[in-house]
C-alpha cells in the first residue's frame, strides 16, 4: 500500500474512531478494507488463563439456584469467550446482549430482550 493510500485511509479510521452511532460496523468495514491480499508470514496468540475451579464454582452457584449477571467493559466477543471458557455460558441459554448507554435506552433493550 502506498503512503497516499494509506494516508486517506487512516483520515477515514480516525473519524471513524469519534462515531456515535454506526462506529463497529465503520470500523469492521475500514478494516477489511485494510485487510487485503496479505501474505501471511506467521502469528500468535495469548492466553489470560482463567484462575482454578473458576468453572467448577460458578457450575455450583448455578446449581444453588444463584443467579449469575456479566457486566463487562471488555469487548463483547472477549466476555462471551470468558463466559463459555468457565461454563458460566453454555449454547442452549438464552442471552441478551445490552449495547445501549443511556438509562432509557437500556430499558428499551431489557424491555425488547425480555419480551422474546
Amino acid at each position: 500500500m502506498d503512503d497516499a493510500t494509506y494516508t486517506q485511509w487512516a483520515k477515514r479510521y480516525a473519524q471513524a474512531l469519534v462515531m456515535i452511532n454506526g462506529k463497529e460496523a465503520r470500523m469492521t468495514e475500514l478494516h477489511e478494507e485494510l485487510e487485503q491480499d496479505f501474505e501471511l508470514l506467521g502469528s500468535t496468540a495469548i492466553e489470560d488463563m482463567l484462575q482454578d475451579d473458576v468453572g467448577p464454582t460458578i457450575r455450583d452457584l448455578k446449581i444453588a439456584g444463584i443467579q449469575i449477571w456479566v457486566l463487562t467493559g471488555d469487548k463483547i466477543e472477549t466476555a462471551i469467550n470468558i463466559g463459555f471458557s468457565c461454563q458460566l455460558l453454555t449454547n442452549d441459554m438464552n442471552m441478551f446482549l445490552i449495547k445501549e448507554l443511556k438509562p432509557k435506552k437500556i430499558l428499551v433493550e431489557l424491555t425488547q430482550a425480555i419480551a422474546t
